[in-house]
Order: C-alpha cells, then structure tokens, then sequence
C-alpha cells in the first residue's frame, strides 16, 4: 500500500491534532495577491508576451511598463529570446506581468570536485533526493563566486545562482556567503524548541529541485523514517519536526506578506546551511524553508536576490 497523497496526510495530521486544518494559499492579509506564472517564450514584444504552460496550454499576457527582466544579467524583458524557459511575477488578477527570470537555475550542494584553469567545472552533490550535478562556473565569474565562496574545495557548500544554457548550467552570482565549516559540520541548534513558541525566525530561500508550477516547500525537520532520507534532520535553527503533508505558514518578513504552503520534500541540503539573509535587516542564523519558485515569488522574493527574512508557523 503506497503512502497517501500531502492533500490527505494534512488532512490527518489535522485530526489527529484536533485542530482545523487550514487552506494552502496567501493569507487575506497579505494584501493585493501576486500570481507567478510559469513557462516557454513562444513570442514577445514590449508590450504582450505568449508563453506555453507546463501544461501544454497558451498563456498571453500584458507586459507593464516598468517590467524588468534577467537573463544571466538586467535586461529588458522584448530582447528575451524565444525558447526561454521563464517565471514571471504577475499582478492585477494575474494578468499583468512586472518581473521576468528567464532560464534562471539555483545551484546548492556540496563540492564534489572541481576541475579547469579558466571555466570551472565543479560535481555538486545536491542531495539524496537530488542527486548530482555538474554546473560551470565562468571565467568572467569565478572572481565574483570566490569573493564570497572562498573554499572552493571538495566537501564545503555552493550555493550559486545562474542560467542554462545549451544544455549547460553556469553559475554566475553567489547566493550566499559560503558558510566556514565543512558541510558535514553543521553547527548544533540552540538549546531545545520551546513547544509553545507559535512562529520561528530565519531565511527562507528557493530551489528549482520542483515541478513546473508547484507550490510547496523543503523543510529540513522532517523525520528521517518519513521523509526516507538518511541526511535528514539536521539544522541549526532548532526548528521543531514536522510531517511531510504539513501546511506551513511562511511569512516574508521584508514584504510583509504570508502564504501557507504544504510541506512537499525533505530540506536536507537547505537544513546544513548556517547563513544570514540580510535583504531587510539581518534575519536570525539558518534556512527554515526552501520555497518552490511558484511559492517564493508569490510571496513577492527575487530570484536573483536567493533569499528573505522569514517567519514560519503551523498553517
């Protein structure tokens, strides 16, 4: 007999709490809803952009005036080229887009090995789930990676964010600063989770590890045995466990806004990252969330940026 579906798992765990169990979706709070839309340039032009959805369909919709894009750098979003895979941060009841990441990728693991002069070829081990990866960094690149990934040796973390390219990911703008121990020294947690504490403090990032169009997130407290993953459980943020099929509640600090997200995946990687966001302030040490792209541009984050301050709690 095979596992039930997250949709019935949170329906479960409700119960067996005996507390309601709450809806996926933005909280009415959070103000006018921002829409994310995922897909394939088929045509733009300054003013309209047709794309094809994941599921098959067509999507047309209006480009706004001060829409931006970026394509391995700033662009403007007509000189994006068909073909590009891209998300879009929509408003006005979806209709209307204001940012584009066209072919945008995120590369977290830990260094395998590294190889080259000029153009770095570096293995990432991104994880049980994830498998490995092989990713380039540039030439005209590497400089701005090691400034904060000053340990580009095999066994420390990357976290880069970049673009594919011809079948080729290249990672082209630090994430983050690389933490200074190796990834299987993460630091240990504060002293226990207080069971009444209502929300915890800290990053939440984004991974492209999804489904075209999901909305969930990776979080690293989930038990070993029921996420099926032996690197499982470990984080510095003394997060409490939880289910996978949970319904988390992310708030993005910097944009005021919050969305209730169900717990998808295992964040094992996410969990060994001991770093900081300081997009608005300084956020509290450890990642608590790693957002589908979907969820994290709907809570109004920036792909290229990699990261806000966050609050979780049960949803």
């Amino acid at each position: 007999m095979g596992y039930p579906s997250v949709e019935r798992r949170r329906m479960l765990a409700a119960a067996a709490l005996g507390r309601e169990a709450g809806a996926p979706g933005p909280e009415p709070s959070s103000g006018d809803p921002l829409r994310a839309v995922a897909g394939e340039i088929r045509d733009i032009s300054p003013h309209l952009v047709i794309i094809e959805t994941p599921e098959g369909g067509e999507e047309r919709l209006v480009i706004a005036p001060w829409a931006t894009a970026w394509h391995g750098r700033d662009t403007t979003p007509a000189d994006l080229p068909a073909g590009a895979r891209v998300m879009m941060r929509t408003c006005r009841e979806g209709r209307v887009v204001e940012r584009i990441w066209a072919d945008t990728t995120r590369l977290t693991g830990t260094i395998l090995s590294i190889e080259g002069r000029k153009d770095l070829t570096v293995q990432l081990s991104c994880g049980p789930h994830r498998g490995r990866r092989t990713i380039v960094i540039p030439y005209r690149a590497t400089g701005r990676i090691q400034v904060r990934h000053p340990k580009l040796e095999p066994g420390y973390l990357f976290d880069a964010i970049g673009v594919r390219k011809d079948g080729t990911c290249l990672a082209l703008l630090p994430a983050t600063s690389q933490p200074p121990y190796a990834a299987k020294a993460v630091p240990p947690p504060p002293p226990a989770y207080a069971g009444g504490q209502p929300r915890v403090s800290g990053t939440a990032t984004w991974s492209d590890a999804f489904d075209d169009g999901e909305r969930g997130v990776a979080y690293p407290m989930v038990e070993r045995s029921d996420a099926g993953c032996p690197d499982a459980e470990v984080s510095c943020a003394g997060l409490p466990y939880l289910a996978v099929g949970s319904l988390l509640q992310v708030k993005n600090v910097c944009a005021d806004r919050s969305v209730n997200v169900p717990i998808v995946a295992c964040g094992c990687v996410a969990g060994r990252f001991c770093d900081r966001c300081v997009e608005c302030g300084t956020s509290p040490r450890g990642r608590i969330a790693e957002l589908s792209p979907s969820s994290y541009v709907e809570l109004g984050g920036d792909l290229v940026k990699g990261c806000f301050n966050a609050q979780i709690g049960l949803g």
